[in-house]
């Protein structure tokens, strides 16, 4: 597979963090509410987005449109945003007069090859509008020939790294996070790794996404963030983390997980700022920003139990065995039961809504 920006190998070692499969109690495909309510909220934003941006020009007899959804993982909220965009198309390609020549739409669902394609697909909403394809692989790699798609959308998925910032895999080092899962109110020194992290990650996804996009092409995404002017270590996901990491922590304290190997664990996940996303945009230079603004509060409640597990089954299964799973979430239920929630406090569960249109 073709790659861009990258020297050969460089993403060699990423990481796969794949939501759990199937349909079970804990399956992503039953637990992904959080997920949806931002998508819900970003609804009236993206139809604005396509209506006001999307470059149509109608061929003859017909116009395709590809779009893919990055991180599609499993389950309807997928197909809620392809049918949310290709309603927005539909709209303004009706409003500016072309009724004589249908649309057709080709859509990509690509998500990591470990993802749940089988149930995706099972999935699918027997009325949909649409032509399907799979499309296996990292985002932080090139997936589609060059100038294809016409938009891309990305959803509650940006905040994951392609990997842990590799200085904090030192039990020596200054950046060993012990007794903590994530950079939340950590060290300076360990949210800088992870500022770093991203930073790499971004400049990577951007580039492979520029020579994807067709010119005056969109790219939609809907991302945990924080507030400009904070340091790092004021992660809006930290109050999310923080039952897991004490339950955790907990575990480590009376010998049932090793403290190492806690120290060793940290959750691939970081919440940038909007400054921090300009200065990448700005330093990639392919895309005008049409905007990078903060979406509308919402209460901010803990994640469920089997929300939680759903989400970080797989990478807690692959560090510490299947064994503790019962008895880790167990515990996590006992401590967000009865808790109230964080509030909507200024910068609690930020989300931040970015549209950038290729340039010509």
């Amino acid at each position: 597979m073709q790659q861009t920006n990258m020297k050969e190998g460089e993403m060699g070692d990423q990481e796969s963090f794949p939501m759990t499969g199937g349909d079970g109690e804990y399956s992503y495909t039953k637990n992904s509410s959080p997920q949806k309510r931002a998508a819900d909220r970003a609804k009236p934003m993206l139809a604005e987005a396509i209506g006001e941006n999307l470059d149509i020009v109608p061929g003859s007899p017909t116009k395709s449109i590809s779009i893919a959804d990055l991180g599609c993982s499993v389950g309807n909220n997928t197909f809620i945003a392809v049918k949310n965009i290709i309603e927005a198309i539909q709209e303004k390609y009706q409003k500016q007069g072309h009724t004589s020549s249908p649309l057709e739409f080709q859509v990509f669902f690509s998500d990591h090859a470990s993802n749940d394609f089988n149930l995706l697909f099972l999935s699918l909403p027997t009325d949909r509008q649409y032509f399907v394809c799979g499309v296996p692989g990292s985002f932080y790699t090139r997936l589609f020939p060059k100038a294809s798609l016409n938009v891309i959308h990305c959803s509650s998925a940006l905040h994951w790294l392609s990997k842990v910032p590799p200085e904090l895999g030192d039990l020596k080092s200054p950046c060993c996070n012990r007794e903590k899962i994530f950079y939340a109110n950590a060290p300076k020194e360990i949210g800088e790794a992870y500022a770093a992290q991203y930073e790499r990650d971004m400049e990577t996804f951007l580039g492979a996404r520029a020579q994807e996009l067709a010119p005056g092409g969109l790219m939609v995404l809907l991302i945990s963030g924080r507030i400009s002017g904070t340091l790092p270590g004021k992660s809006s996901l930290g109050p999310q983390f923080e039952p897991l990491e004490s339950s955790l922590v907990d575990m480590a304290n009376e010998g049932i997980i090793s403290k190492d190997k806690l120290a060793l664990f940290n959750l691939p996940m970081y919440s940038p700022s909007p400054e921090e996303i300009e200065k990448i945009i700005e330093r990639n230079g392919n895309y005008i920003a049409k905007k990078i603004e903060k979406m509308p509060d919402r209460t901010f409640g803990l994640f469920k139990k089997q929300e939680c597990r759903a989400g970080f089954e797989a990478l807690i299964k692959a560090h510490f065995g299947s064994e503790i799973l019962d008895e880790l979430f167990d515990r996590y239920e006992a401590k967000v039961t009865g808790r109230p929630p964080p509030g909507v406090a200024e910068g609690i569960g930020m989300g931040i809504f970015i549209l950038l249109k290729r340039k010509q």
